[in-house]
């Protein structure tokens, strides 16, 4: 009786392949995000870091980078995926909605800005990661 072969090598590889794309959609967006953040600190468009930040265009601003950033990162991970980019997206916003969520609750009681800014940024983490891989999806049919 003879036992069926069992290919050890793929599957890590790919398992190795999946986090690397996720990890890099992630860490784009918050690099770009960061970035941003500093270029406008800089620019004194934002008050200084740790001041708080209550102005609603400002925080409209942010808001608005971030979501394109996030669309971004999800389009990269769709583009890195192994395979079912769309799934390697929407991990990436389960994370996001997850890092979100605990930036929330940790930043909401310091004050630093309106309590809806961190709010928004949980409620379209998902949302925008899917439109990321969404757009990937809708690259390669045409």
């Amino acid at each position: 009786m003879t036992s069926p072969m069992i290919s050890t090598g793929a599957h890590p590889r790919r398992l190795l392949r999946s986090t690397g794309a996720v990890l890099l959609g992630f860490i784009s967006v918050v690099v770009l995000s960061l970035g941003t953040d500093q270029v406008l600190h800089v620019l004194q468009v934002y008050p200084l870091w740790g001041q708080p930040m209550f102005d609603p265009g400002l925080n409209l601003l942010a808001l608005s980078y971030r979501i394109v950033y996030t669309i971004v990162g999800g389009y990269i991970t769709a583009r890195l995926a192994p395979q079912n980019p769309m799934r390697h997206a929407l991990v990436l916003g389960a994370i996001g909605t997850v890092v979100g969520t605990a930036g929330a609750i940790a930043t909401i009681p310091m004050h630093l800005g309106p309590s809806w800014y961190p709010i928004a940024l949980v409620l379209t983490a998902f949302p925008c990661a899917w439109l990321g891989g969404a757009l990937l999806g809708a690259r390669q049919t045409n």
